[in-house]
């Protein structure tokens, strides 16, 4: 049977049938041998769809190249119209070929024009057949083209029959990329560009690109001596190992913490036996190690592209890195980058995994420039405990940004400048100047009280998640830990920490906190806070779904063991416990009840513990609001998550890009409900405290205050900004300022908030931005 196509068998000149294997490589040999030869690029490939419809008996095949951005052009066939080729054009997305494109994954109909995306074209003739197969011609990750064969019969290809074409798209791929760079040439898309992204780590930084995409041109693609392949496959993967061990073993990283717990789990990725075991299968394919490398690559980007979970996604960062790291290993024997690192290097990758940040010199880092990521990403965890700004979410930064480019980041406002103007470069320089004035200013200023100009005295916190954050409470004069997220310590980890790792954790928070007091919250897991050793619920809408505080009172040992852990690291020290996302009574009552059988398991064992353990609940929920007064009664401090709150106040996602903007939390009605928890507190005589995103933007922290809150939490960034808004404000007419803006519900509130400030001398804009 050959490969499925066709039923005759096909014999060597000795009479032995060949095998899948043999087949497969024979055809190989033949489309390399072309496509490496002589004759103009349009020859060649009129010649392999020849050979490949001829070989897998197939009436039709064709080859599509991408042109420009947006467009596909028929470039060579057999069996359409020869009139159509470089006549018929579709739009990536648009009829099966650019569903192809658009997707970057294969299409196998059985009856194509019953497909609701099949887009007829008359001039090619192709009414007359049914079955069709389509997968994507990938070179460096791009789509450059499409390989499609068609039959007249309705059939259905089989996935052996999908993989062999994939494996045919390999050879013809080099070609194709560099038809597409002929065809996009002539100097264009070299005007500056300005591209916004997502913050993940705060900072500003100019320097030279990096793209993390060295150009591996694999020169073999069919194997000659599969045994051989398969050694130098094994050789290569045990290289990489070894280098993985002394690059984890810098001094610099020795220290434990969170981000060892992520390089421990890479290390784990790169000891799975499963991807290695498939490259294996492609090699008995035919082809050689680093196109087998490259397939595995190809197909595990193909089979996530469509997964929105966060930990999945973050996996196959690691996967890239990976596989980058053996086509290294077996394309360039001296191994490492190819291109000569700057002095100061703005990296720019599709995604990274933690490893690959660490492999470049990172006393020439000065940032990270992320087209995907996002801040649950390890390399995010990794690039704040080594202080460089990071930017993700940057749509299209990689298509606009080539080696060598001249990169201003401006992280501290989302956004990223390439091949910067004279002006901005300028403006840069201004910025950096104000930049580092303004912090000078907040370190001098950092044992200073937060107390407005009439006297209003304000405690500033700082908000946590990582070890690394302890030495900011000294930098910034914070007045403690607020809250420590302590789902981070889970989220990095492959295994579910148990009562020792938890409490070996918690008492180093302590004790590094001092006399400061700490908040810690339990584990507010789910949604997009994926926990690697638990299995979660599959919401349609997560962020609403089984998460946070709904999780660990349906499974209760899992919050019995983490406040038995802070109370052993206690160890009669005072400490406070935030249950997040309360939306009842009963909740809270539940909890509560847990933290009490804890305690007196505690007492019956003759530990010490604190009777100043102090439990609190945070307002996320707006249900909570309405059930404010009888939770009050029960609780000794609350805190506002603004976040979620907004989030679910406004019905909107706040990880969405399309509402971005659209709804504010300087809005009249939000600050009304703000207002309203903030007076039902001081009314109830309980502490409030306000720990989202909110209380650390200057303008929002001036809001609050005006409101009536007195205690902020926040990144640690954010303190000295803060402090010098409060210490320049006259609260007593900022609130008789709000409260009447709130009641005529001003439609405009936050430029008539900066405007009020301004004309009182009071200066918001953050941290010297660019542009």
């Amino acid at each position: 049977r050959r490969l499925g196509f066709v039923e005759p068998a096909i014999t060597m000149q000795s009479g032995r049938p060949l095998n899948a294997a043999d087949i497969t490589r024979r055809m190989l040999s033949r489309l390399r041998d072309v496509m490496s030869g002589t004759g103009s690029t349009q020859d060649r490939l009129d010649r392999c769809v020849r050979i490949i419809a001829a070989d897998l008996q197939t009436e039709v095949c064709s080859i599509y190249v991408r042109r420009g951005a947006e467009l596909l052009e028929l470039f060579a066939t057999e069996g359409l119209n020869v009139a159509a080729v470089h006549q018929t054009k579709l739009r990536v997305g648009e009829g099966l070929i650019g569903d192809i494109a658009s997707n970057a994954r294969p299409l196998s109909l059985h009856d194509a024009q019953s497909h609701p995306n099949f887009a007829y074209r008359p001039e090619t003739g192709e009414e007359i057949y049914h079955s069709f197969l389509g997968v994507p011609i990938r070179h460096a990750g791009l789509v450059v083209g499409v390989l499609a064969v068609q039959n007249r019969t309705a059939r259905r290809y089989r996935d052996e029959e999908i993989e062999t074409l994939e494996t045919f798209s390999m050879v013809l791929a080099e070609v194709l990329a560099r038809v597409v760079a002929e065809a996009a040439g002539g100097g264009g898309g070299r005007a500056p560009m300005r591209v916004s992204g997502t913050a993940i780590v705060d900072g500003l930084a100019m320097g030279q690109a990096y793209l993390h995409q060295p150009r591996i041109i694999i020169q073999r693609v069919v194997a000659e001596n599969p045994a051989q392949e398969i050694a130098r496959l094994d050789a290569a993967v045990t290289s990489m190992h070894s280098a993985l061990d002394e690059l984890f073993a810098a001094a610099d990283l020795a220290a434990a913490g969170e981000h060892r717990d992520v390089l421990e789990t890479f290390r784990m990725v790169a000891r799975d036996k499963g991807w290695i075991a498939r490259a294996r299968e492609a090699i008995a394919g035919g082809l050689t190690a680093e196109a087998a490398v490259q397939k595995v690559q190809n197909d595990l980007r193909q089979r996530y592209a469509t997964i929105t979970d966060p930990y999945l996604r973050e996996r196959l960062a690691d996967l890239d890195d990976l596989t980058n790291r053996l086509l290294l290993q077996l394309v360039h024997d001296e191994g490492g980058p190819l291109y000569p690192q700057p002095a100061e290097m703005i990296l720019v990758a599709r995604n990274l995994g933690p490893a690959d940040l660490l492999e470049y010199d990172r006393q020439r880092m000065r940032g990270v420039v992320l087209e995907e990521g996002a801040a649950t990403a390890h390399v995010a965890i990794v690039a704040g405990a080594l202080g460089i700004p990071l930017l993700g979410r940057a749509s299209g930064v990689l298509g606009a940004i080539e080696n060598g480019d001249h990169v201003i980041l401006d992280a501290d406002h989302s956004q990223v400048f390439i091949r910067p103007s004279v002006a901005i470069q300028e403006q840069f320089n201004q910025s950096a100047g104000v930049r580092q004035a303004q912090q000078k200013r907040y370190r001098a200023a950092r044992n200073l009280p937060a107390i407005s100009r009439d006297g209003v005295d304000v405690t500033l916190q700082m908000n946590a998640g990582l070890l690394i954050d302890l030495a900011n409470l000294t930098l910034t004069g914070a007045a403690g830990i607020g809250l420590y997220r302590t789902e981070l310590a889970f989220m990095v980890r492959p295994e579910y920490p148990d009562v020792t790792a938890q409490r070996d954790l918690y008492e180093r928070i302590l004790d590094g906190a001092g006399d400061r007091p700490v908040v810690f919250r339990t584990l507010d897991a789910g949604g997009d806070k994926r926990i690697q050793s638990l299995a979660e619920d599959d919401a349609e809408n997560p962020a609403m779904g089984w998460r946070s505080i709904r999780m660990v009172l349906d499974r209760p040992s899992m919050l019995r063991q983490q406040i038995r852990a802070m109370i052993l690291a206690a160890a009669g020290r005072p400490f406070s416990v935030m249950f997040p996302m309360i939306t009842s009574v009963a909740e809270f009552t539940a909890a509560r009840h847990i933290v009490d059988l804890e305690r007196a398991r505690a007492l019956k064992r003759g530990l010490a513990v604190s009777d100043q353990l102090k439990l609190g609940a945070m307002i996320e929920v707006p249900a909570a609001v309405w059930a404010l007064d009888e939770l009050l009664a029960q609780t000794d401090f609350v805190s506002v998550g603004s976040n979620d709150l907004a989030q679910f106040f406004f019905a909107a996602d706040r990880g969405s890009q399309r509402l971005a903007g659209r709804f504010n939390s300087l809005s009249a009605a939000f600050l009304d409900l703000l207002s309203t928890i903030q007076q039902r507190c001081q009314n109830a005589g309980v502490p409030v405290t306000v720990c989202g995103e909110m209380a650390g933007r200057p303008l929002a922290a001036a809001a609050l205050v005006g409101l009536g809150y007195r205690q902020l939490s926040m990144t640690a960034s954010a303190i000295g900004p803060v402090k010098e808004t409060i210490r320049h404000l006259e609260v007593a007419p900022l609130h008789d300022f709000l409260s009447a803006a709130i009641r005529r519900g001003e439609r405009n509130l936050p430029a008539r908030l900066r405007q009020f400030l301004a004309d009182h001398s009071v200066a918001v804009d953050k941290l010297g931005k660019v542009g």
